[in-house]
């Protein structure tokens, strides 16, 4: 079987309400993830504490993640940032118009 070329931003014609997770590929330790935000923001209280370290960049649109300490980090296209395992953070905004992609890497 052929490899099959795919582009990071053909989006679908139609993006759901919720945020688009797609694995890009995946192996026992890492996984490669596509993510489209289109305003969508993790609720109220709720605080992502992950099993694995996560690397992530925008590829378009904008999005701001905020830290348990009460901190926040603004991120625009290019823009990469590490996650360490267990450091609690959430997502406090994406853009809608472009949407948000973000390429995540968890190992």
């Amino acid at each position: 079987m052929k490899d099959r070329v795919e582009n990071i931003f053909e989006l679908p014609k139609k993006l759901p309400s919720e945020e688009l997770f797609e694995t890009l590929w995946h192996n026992d330790q890492i996984s490669f993830k596509r993510i489209v935000s289109t305003g969508q923001v993790t609720p109220e209280g709720k605080w992502y504490d992950q099993e694995k370290s996560e690397w992530l960049i925008i590829l378009q649109g904008e999005g701001e993640l905020g830290y348990e300490d009460g901190s926040r980090i603004k991120l625009t296209i290019g823009d990469y940032l590490f996650i360490p395992a267990h450091q609690k953070h959430r997502v406090e905004y994406t853009s809608t118009e472009p949407p948000c992609i973000w390429l995540t890497i968890f190992f």
